[in-house]
């Protein structure tokens, strides 16, 4: 078996690893990777195919991010996930981030607690399933105050990510949203059109009034007949609001983390995550 780095050739293979898995990602996505750690990318080939995958992105020399370990199901039970880990591992620690997370299954918790991982938070997926074409014709309204969403993101997610933001708002920009009180902002909210749900994330708010705001204009400018979120599971009310709406737990996810978290955000105000993948 062979390690290398990943390039944008090897991104049908990724996405021919994250079908098999039932993930949400699009190519736009394994470009997001590759454009933020050209060289923190892995996959594993065996036998003339790619067979393994895993990815890594450093915000802002604070902590970086391990996501995308896929493991084809012909290949697993032989190191092949775990191989990947380590290496990103390496990577990172040789690049001097202080601070590695992910997010992790409860299937994969047992191995990264062995690679050093502690758990900070829950996080669980909530799954909406409707009717298609629920979209009204209306254009989005003014472009919101997107400076201040990158400003005020930085502060809650506890470093500068306003690359990968900026690119999402690119591609969605209609789930751009922002929750504004006498001219203050209170909330905001960003999505992705994904290749199995539209998907809710980040999802930040103040206080309940504005979280209800946010998230309603999304299912109102969402067309998807499938809809995912990822909640922190400690929000006070997030996950009332998305039960409410018809939405119903999938699956839970544990935050976790290697070195000093010496940036942990804000995530008492975090409704939702951007996704396992980027954090």
């Amino acid at each position: 078996m062979k390690l290398r780095v990943m390039n944008i050739a090897d991104i049908p293979a990724g996405m021919r690893l994250k079908e098999i898995a039932g993930w949400n990602q699009t190519p736009a996505d394994w470009e997001r990777f590759l454009s933020a750690s050209p060289e923190g990318c892995f996959v594993i080939e065996a036998e003339g195919r790619i067979v393994g995958t895993a990815t890594t992105i450093n915000y802002e020399g604070r902590f970086a991010w391990i996501g995308m370990v896929l493991v084809d199901p012909d290949y697993r039970g032989r190191g092949i996930g775990t191989r990947l880990l380590e290496k990103a591992i390496d990577y990172l620690d040789g690049s001097g981030v202080p601070t590695l997370k992910l997010d992790a299954t409860p299937q994969g918790k047992p191995i990264y607690k062995k690679l050093g991982f502690t758990e900070e938070y829950e996080v669980e997926r909530w799954v909406l399933r409707r009717s298609p074409g629920a979209k009204t014709s209306e254009p989005p309204g003014p472009l919101p105050d997107f400076e201040g969403i990158l400003k005020w993101d930085r502060v809650v997610f506890g470093a500068d990510r306003s690359r990968l933001l900026s690119s999402i708002d690119r591609e969605s920009r209609d789930f751009t949203l922002t929750a504004e009180r006498r001219g203050s902002l209170e909330g905001y909210a960003a999505g992705r059109r994904g290749s199995l749900a539209d998907h809710l994330g980040p999802w930040v708010a103040r206080d309940e009034p504005s979280a209800v705001e946010l998230l309603d204009e999304f299912l109102r400018r969402a067309a998807r007949g499938t809809l995912f979120v990822d909640c922190m599971k400690s929000s006070p009310f997030a996950h009332e609001l998305l039960a409410s709406r018809g939405f119903e737990l999938s699956r839970p996810l544990t935050r976790m983390f290697r070195g000093p978290n010496t940036h942990p955000g804000r995530p008492e105000l975090v409704c939702a995550i951007l996704g396992p993948e980027f954090g």
